[in-house]
């Protein structure tokens, strides 16, 4: 053959790709990417207009809440359940996360920290409402279980106990290494927690708005002219007829961080060291918790200081949380 016929075979060979009988095969490609790209647009579509319906939900929601006594700013709340419209439009929710903060409180002691606020939350079991769409203020929520609580950080829990400069601890236990917190595994206690702060030394008392002296009142040595000192204590946290209690048990020398006071060592300091102690331990007045629900533990959470509650099956409405 010569190489004329040769060149000509392989032409026609290469052609044979562009001839009729390559369409089918190209065709089917173009089919399955439109099918995919049309899917996933279906897919993004679908989940994008779940979100948003959710998320109007979860407004309607934290509106409704917000009409409750004692809440100031709309909470911010989850609804549970995915995917969102069928367990909206079946009224069922697997849970309700709400999260309420600037919460106004009674029992701030110092007249120049007047005002005190917590953050109230509550995680709602399974859940079911007449319309998973528009659940108002009067709606019923019928819910399997409620764990709730009422938190004070560090600053409102030393306005509550006029030491303005307080900070909290939850330190590591003893089978731990390193200090307190959630990277040591450390996520609450209720015993040995650490509070540090400046008090007055003793006879000091805290002065009324009036000027009048108090003594059942510690002033905050942050602006406190006489004698004063900052020292760290190991404080148990309990309740007591629904209501925090805080019971200093002693002075922190541990591994963590903490203030050793000068002032309070030697034998002839016992008298003012019990005294110190009793700056630390106090009952705070009622705290208010998601719809009322009856504190049963108390624990630090880091720097916080939380009361708890848990109930069964409840039926609750949005406007008395």
């Amino acid at each position: 053959m010569s190489r004329s016929a040769v060149n000509k075979a392989d032409a026609d060979a290469v052609n044979s790709d562009d001839s009729p009988a390559g369409t089918p095969a190209r065709r089917l490609r173009r089919t399955v990417i439109v099918a995919v790209i049309v899917a996933l647009v279906i897919v993004v579509g679908a989940f994008v207009t779940d979100t948003v319906a959710a998320s109007r939900a979860e407004h309607r929601l934290s509106t409704s809440l917000a009409t409750a006594p004692g809440i100031e700013y709309r909470p911010e709340v989850t609804l549970g359940g995915f995917p969102f419209l069928r367990h909206a439009t079946d009224g069922e929710f697997t849970g309700i996360v709400i999260t309420a903060r600037g919460v106004p409180v009674s029992g701030c002691t110092y007249p120049q920290a007047p005002d005190c606020f917590a953050e109230l939350g509550a995680t709602l079991g399974p859940v079911t409402v007449d319309d998973g769409f528009d659940i108002g203020p009067t709606e019923v929520m019928r819910t399997s279980s409620v764990t709730a609580y009422s938190l004070l950080n560090s600053v409102n829990l030393g306005r509550m106990l006029g030491i303005l400069d307080l900070s909290v601890n939850t330190p590591a236990t003893p089978d731990r290494v390193g200090g307190g917190g959630p990277q040591f595994g450390n996520l609450e206690r209720s015993t040995g927690v650490v509070l540090t702060g400046t008090v007055a030394l003793p006879p000091s008392s805290a002065p009324e708005p009036g000027g009048v002296p108090d003594p059942t009142r510690a002033p905050s040595a942050s602006e406190y002219p006489g004698a004063h000192t900052r020292v760290s204590v190991t404080v148990d946290l309990s309740v007591v007829d629904g209501r925090l209690h805080l019971q200093a048990t002693g002075f922190y020398t541990g591994p963590e961080e903490h203030v050793v006071s000068a002032e309070l060592s030697g034998d002839g300091a016992q008298q003012m060291r019990d005294a110190v102690l009793d700056r630390f331990t106090r009952t705070l007045p009622p705290l208010p918790m998601p719809w009322d629900l009856p504190a049963t533990g108390a624990h630090s959470a880091g720097s916080d200081i939380m009361l708890t509650a848990e109930s069964g099956p409840r039926d609750l409405r949005p406007d008395r949380f």
